[in-house]
């Protein structure tokens, strides 16, 4: 996600703060560069005219070129005018006054809207609610029951109905369903096209006059770019839309569709998908994401995953293991199962600050698939193995390699780290304990 921008904002204002002192020419040099990254990045013309503008007057002001840390005092500024271009702070779903309340996605095909249905659900399931899915999207056959497998998959209700039925009666019927069944939001998958056309626009006008719903959200894919952009601006137009999800963050390496897409259209961004898997969707936080934009990081993200993933109990009885140094290698699988299920290690290396650099560079594809690698090698090993590696002798790492796929060699190298861990580990026990008796004296 922004990998290509970052990159090269990292570089100017890199070079920008090696120079001490800033004169106009320099923040006129700085900007010049940004503004051909901005544009790179498929940035819309207008917003980054606007934006480079914004940032140059204030750049200019003498507080900030006479001040003592004065490339400090850009990179802040640029910032906050990138938190002002995608729309400052979050911006929550709209609920009724009386429950349910009705959220329409729209958008074309192609775009996840049906697997952005589901995500949503998920997502204020997951936070005590409890939403009805309703496969309203008749333009495509296979999204009712792509729906339907969804909602299973998550113990969440759908309500579908016949092909024949209209989309505003299935879901004025699915309304009366969600208060029989007691549920707060009701989230409708609607048809789509392949391009904005005008009955597609019409029957999804036709759905807003008649539902009402509370919120009209536009599913569109962030890797389109200003296509993006140029479908929201048509949408918003003719239905009015009360806010966006992106879907593809992780896909984008430029990331000009978010950068636009609120500045032109003026509806804000509610959500971000990122990644394949129904819990890779983040509610929209700009300052998060300048941050990222930056190489600043994002540790509330993190600590959110972090909190949402890892079980409190597994993390408690590791910390205890850790503090008397018998940790085991189902203690290291058991860790590595967890990291995992917060997401890809890129995207978890871009929200620590200083490692967004690192993760750009270093071969993460490959740091994966060693995860992998080791994950299989003491999958392959007995209960007793993994509690006590020392048994391991020649045959048993030839029948470890065998049933994981790999070489003795692996399992050598997987056994030589873990023991030098499990050194490091005693050895911080130790240190600790020795503290703590000089502290008793």
């Amino acid at each position: 996600m922004f990998e290509v921008l970052s990159q090269k904002l990292s570089s100017v204002f890199s070079r920008l703060s090696s120079k001490g002192s800033l004169k106009e020419r320099d923040i006129d040099e700085a900007l010049r560069e940004v503004r051909l990254a901005l544009l790179e990045a498929d940035v819309n013309f207008r917003v980054v005219k606007d934006f480079i503008a914004k940032v140059r007057e204030r750049s200019l002001e003498a507080q900030v070129l006479e001040s003592l840390t004065p490339a400090q005092q850009v990179i802040k500024i640029v910032n906050e005018e990138l938190i002002a271009i995608l729309g400052g702070g979050p911006t929550h779903l709209a609920q009724a006054s009386h429950p349910p309340t009705m959220v329409m996605l729209v958008g074309l095909q192609g775009s996840g809207k049906t697997t952005t249905a589901a995500k949503l659900a998920l997502h204020l399931k997951s936070s005590g609610q409890r939403p009805l899915l309703v496969a309203a999207d008749l333009r495509r056959p296979a999204a009712i029951e792509q729906l339907v497998v969804l909602g299973n998959q998550f113990d969440i209700p759908v309500y579908r109905e016949d092909i024949s039925s209209k989309p505003v009666s299935i879901c004025a019927h699915a309304l009366k369903r969600a208060t029989e069944l007691a549920c707060a939001w009701v989230i409708a998958d609607t048809g789509g096209r392949l391009h904005v056309d005008e009955a597609m626009m019409e029957e999804v006008a036709a759905m807003k006059r008649e539902l009402k719903p509370s919120e009209v959200l536009l599913v569109v894919d962030a890797m389109t770019g200003q296509d993006a952009v140029r479908a929201a601006g048509e949408f918003h137009a003719r239905v009015g839309l009360t806010g966006l999800i992106l879907t593809k963050m992780d896909g984008d390496a430029r990331g000009g569709a978010a950068l636009s897409i609120k500045a032109v259209t003026g509806v804000p961004i509610k959500f971000i998908g990122t990644g394949e898997k129904t819990d890779a969707f983040e509610i929209f936080h700009a300052d998060r994401l300048a941050s990222r934009i930056l190489g600043m990081g994002d540790m509330l993200t993190l600590i959110e995953k972090a909190e949402k993933t890892l079980d409190e109990e597994q993390t408690r009885k590791l910390e205890k293991k850790l503090r008397h140094g018998t940790l085991d290698l189902e203690d290291f699988l058991g860790q590595l199962e967890q990291v995992q299920k917060m997401g890809p290690l890129t995207q978890l290396m871009e929200m620590i600050p200083g490692l967004s650099a690192i993760a750009r560079r270093a071969p993460i594809e490959v740091d994966e698939r060693k995860i992998k690698r080791i994950k299989a090698i003491i999958l392959s090993m007995t209960p007793e193995e993994r509690r006590n590696p020392d048994i391991i002798d020649g045959s048993r790492k030839r029948r470890i390699a065998r049933g994981s796929g790999t070489t003795s060699q692996d399992v050598n190298q997987l056994l030589n780290q873990f023991r030098q861990t499990q050194k490091l580990v005693k050895q911080m026990a130790s240190a600790r304990g020795k503290i703590r008796l000089d502290m008793l004296r």
